[in-house]
């Protein structure tokens, strides 16, 4: 397994605790809605080229929460301004979730932040047919069960998030959902404005990939954000939820390394 550590930054005046391992060019990983999921084997397999750059979101759990930051667009904002500090533009990034929503209104607000762009069945547009699904309806480990298709025959699934039976790991998870509803409430995971602004981020090469069955952000919302950013490819998996990174690993992995290569 390749070496993690575990680094301290600033943006400002606010701190940004990140994890970091490989080697070569980095490659920011935006998390998704219930925090870092844990080491899984895409990561292990992308850090043998890249230097993986994961930041953990203030207010989920680690990184202390930032007042300031109200919206998901206020938290776009701070993310690029570690990132200009760090002088670590332009990057390329891979967001999940909640974090490919992140990383689309950063390249909303500066298409320049970004060399090349995947999002994995991210929130953020308003599903032209079908809803966001509601977490907040669920606890935290019945919504985990539905991320996935089938969990009993996805190999990675029982340990995502340490198996998340830990007195530590259900804190951290409310955390971390206490942190998205304070942040993307209202309207409910999505900004209906970021269509639009996507169309001026045209030039930001982006790679979608979806699950066909993804029962927390339909498919339906693939085509909004594919029409908006011009310089896009989508690919859909089938037989696959929300989670493709570790229900359809081969693919998923093929799909990636061939596009930010």
């Amino acid at each position: 397994m390749a070496t993690q550590t575990r680094e301290e930054f600033s943006a400002g005046n606010d701190r940004l605790l990140a994890l970091k391992s490989g080697g070569g060019k980095p490659l920011l990983v935006l998390h998704g809605e219930l925090g870092h999921p844990g080491w899984l084997g895409w990561h292990e397999t992308l850090s043998r080229r890249r230097t993986l750059l994961i930041p953990l979101h203030p207010g989920f759990g680690q990184t202390p929460r930032v007042e300031w930051v109200m919206n998901v667009r206020d938290l776009a904002c701070f993310y690029a301004r570690f990132l200009r500090d760090q002088r670590l533009t332009p990057i390329d990034v891979i967001g999940f979730s909640f974090g490919g929503w992140l990383a689309a209104e950063m390249a909303a607000n500066d298409p320049h932040l970004f060399r090349k762009m995947t999002l994995v069945a991210p929130m953020g547009v308003r599903p032209p047919k079908g809803e966001i699904m509601d977490m907040f309806t669920l606890t935290a480990r019945a919504y985990l069960q539905k991320t996935v298709l089938d969990a009993a025959h996805t190999a990675e699934f029982s340990q995502l998030y340490g198996g998340g039976e830990t007195p530590e790991q259900f804190e951290a998870f409310e955390d971390a959902r206490s942190e998205a509803a304070r942040i993307a409430w209202q309207p409910y995971m999505f900004n209906p404005s970021l269509p639009h602004l996507l169309e001026g981020a045209s030039e930001v090469s982006t790679l979608l990939l979806w699950g066909r069955q993804d029962a927390v952000v339909p498919v339906s919302a693939a085509e909004v954000f594919h029409r908006a950013l011009r310089d896009s490819r989508l690919a859909v998996f089938d037989g696959c939820g929300h989670r493709p990174e570790i229900e359809k690993p081969g693919e998923f992995i093929n799909q990636v390394e061939t596009f930010i290569a």
